[in-house]
């Protein structure tokens, strides 16, 4: 991941820290931005170091203010649809990693920043954060998947409030209704994602790699489908060294060391 011009990657033990740095846009998406991010996650789908991502942006100002307004405003139908699609193909697979992905909000989340931090498992937002989708005054919608997941995680009333108003609100709000799980001074949100992604990842990695796939199939599917998965997803971890090991030092009254077998 030499290449990467818009996108840092550092490591702090098995936790991958993911910046997104081009401070002197606000850390807008551009095509190469979102290009540079699907290109990280299927890096780090398959690297058996990582157990967590967090996702960030550089400076204080910004996670990421929003898309790109001047490539965007050159397109035409055709080109926006694949916009909106390479967007969306970029932001599933963040959805779907394999691995839990926190979304570490410093500053302005608007547009395809709020959608990018929509698409990750988990939210931490510092004091200064500011979440938004104002595609509607510039005429036209969010197209990265932000009228469909911010519904899923506030609920259907809100959801359209803050579609269709296009207003900011603030981190606090952003608590109140449950789009993110805490906010912290800014000077300490990076350490805080790191203790709350590490309450995660201490834990059995096989049991929150099919937790989270049970939890995702459960938004696509009918509740007798989701309840036969989740149980075929429980007889598998049965089968797991892991889940021995953890129960094993459950009874034994030590700490679990998981391998992921």
């Amino acid at each position: 991941m030499s290449d990467l011009k818009h996108l840092r990657v550092e490591w702090d033990g098995d936790l991958a820290v993911v910046t997104v740095d081009r401070q002197e846009k606000l850390n807008a998406l551009n095509a190469e931005v979102v290009r540079e991010i699907g290109q990280v996650f299927e890096s780090l789908r398959d690297d058996g170091h990582v157990r967590g991502v967090i996702l960030t942006g550089a400076g204080e100002k910004a996670f990421v203010a929003g898309a790109d307004i001047g490539e965007l405003a050159r397109m035409d139908p055709l080109t926006g649809v694949e916009v909106s699609r390479e967007g969306q193909a970029v932001f599933l697979t963040i959805e779907r990693f394999p691995k839990p992905v926190l979304a570490a909000v410093g500053g302005y989340a608007l547009g395809g920043g709020c959608e990018l931090a929509l698409a990750c498992h988990l939210r931490l937002a510092s004091d200064n954060a500011r979440f938004g989708l104002p595609e509607v005054g510039l005429g036209i919608l969010p197209g990265y998947g932000g009228t469909v997941r911010l519904s899923r995680l506030v609920g259907l009333g809100r959801a359209i409030e803050i579609t269709l108003t296009g207003e900011m609100i603030t981190a606090e709000r952003a608590r109140e209704i449950g789009l993110v799980s805490d906010v912290v001074p800014r000077a300490e949100l990076m350490a805080k994602a790191k203790e709350l992604l590490r309450k995660i990842t201490k834990n059995g990695p096989l049991a929150v790699r099919l937790a989270l796939e049970s939890i995702y199939r459960a938004v696509d599917t009918s509740t007798h489908e989701a309840l036969d998965h989740e149980a075929a997803l429980f007889g598998l971890l049965a089968s797991t060294a892991d889940m021995k090991e953890g129960m094993g030092a459950f009874l034994e009254k030590r700490k679990a060391a998981f391998k992921g077998r």
